[in-house]
């Protein structure tokens, strides 16, 4: 579809869809009409038409929500491996967990010139959704799925689907559960529900009090963990949706006394080099982060090579890696 055809879908001139998608002044009357048909079209200008206009930079925007993720530099050396290989330099930004900072640095990539951007994502608000509407350079989203846009996304539900059987098999019975915020659609919400799924198939109850939600941070799981055991209850099956959480609770199943795996069994997310330390070694979910990033990176240079391409959601396996955290 050109801006010829997009404009008579809208309903507005072609002058005015040009100035919505430049930042120009449009009415708000004509603006909704605009939105409204970008979300039933699809469309966004051509990269290539864009570039006739503007200066090709051989720059990309990446955006990461923390430094100190082992995942996130996993799939940024992935990135970086293909769009190097390109002539292309990457501009790197941390967001710290902050869905505001995430939208002011969309916000600067769509103002700068740069030729894409590749947001590792967590959460999105009408914020995001409004300044990705209005993204002049092709976006691909990691980590999550978003309507509308490329995406490499990990399969959470079946991950933590399989961890939690994997401990039911090996005769858990007393479940607990840590997860994060479900507002992040993948790690807390999808990994919440492969867990819960996994306990109906094999008809386990869990009560609302056997789960608890914490931050990225193994001192978060550790609190967490410890709210739970100091309840009375006795459990012989937890599990973390991610490898620092499942670390914290490690520890603090220690200070209470119990034995790992013997007493409780635990499992977490990510296979980071945490699982491999931890006393004792941590089972958790393989995640091909690298292969995400370089997914990723394929399909921007893809989309800047075509005037326009239909979006597609590519979702990785996993592995799951036993240890002796459920070694019974």
């Amino acid at each position: 579809m050109n801006i010829t055809e997009f404009a008579k879908a809208a309903g507005v001139s072609k002058s005015a869809v040009s100035r919505y998608f430049n930042d120009g002044y449009v009415s708000e009357d004509k603006r909704r009409l605009i939105e409204a048909a970008i979300e039933v079209t699809g469309y966004a200008p051509s990269v290539q038409a864009q570039n006739v206009r503007t200066r090709v930079t051989k720059l990309v925007g990446v955006i990461i929500p923390k430094l100190s993720s082992e995942s996130c530099a996993r799939e940024v050396e992935g990135i970086s491996q293909v769009l190097s290989e390109q002539g292309y330099q990457l501009l790197l930004v941390n967001s710290a967990n902050d869905p505001k900072k995430e939208v002011e640095y969309l916000e600067l990539f769509r103002s700068n010139r740069v030729d894409g951007v590749i947001f590792l994502a967590s959460v999105f608000t009408p914020l995001h959704d409004a300044v990705l509407k209005k993204m002049r350079v092709p976006v691909v989203i990691v980590g999550q799925e978003y309507k509308g846009a490329n995406c490499v996304c990990h399969d959470d539900y079946q991950a933590a689907y399989a961890a939690t059987k994997h401990m039911i098999d090996r005769g858990g019975r007393k479940p607990a559960f840590i997860g994060v915020a479900e507002d992040d659609k993948a790690a807390g919400k999808a990994r919440k529900e492969g867990f819960l799924q996994a306990l109906y198939d094999s008809g386990i109850y869990i009560e609302r009090a056997d789960m608890q939600t914490a931050e990225f941070k193994m001192d978060s799981g550790h609190e967490k963990a410890l709210s739970l055991l100091k309840s009375g209850k006795k459990y012989d099956l937890l599990f973390c949706a991610t490898d620092s959480i499942a670390a914290g609770a490690l520890l603090a199943c220690r200070e209470q006394g119990l034995k790992v795996p013997e007493d409780i069994m635990i499992a977490g997310i990510g296979d980071s080099q945490l699982c491999k330390v931890t006393s004792p070694t941590l089972t958790s979910v393989h995640f091909h982060y690298r292969t995400a990033g370089i997914e990723a990176a394929q399909m921007l240079l893809n989309s800047l090579k075509r005037e326009s391409s239909i979006p597609r959601t590519l979702t990785l396996d996993f592995e799951l890696v036993e240890r002796d955290s459920t070694a019974r």
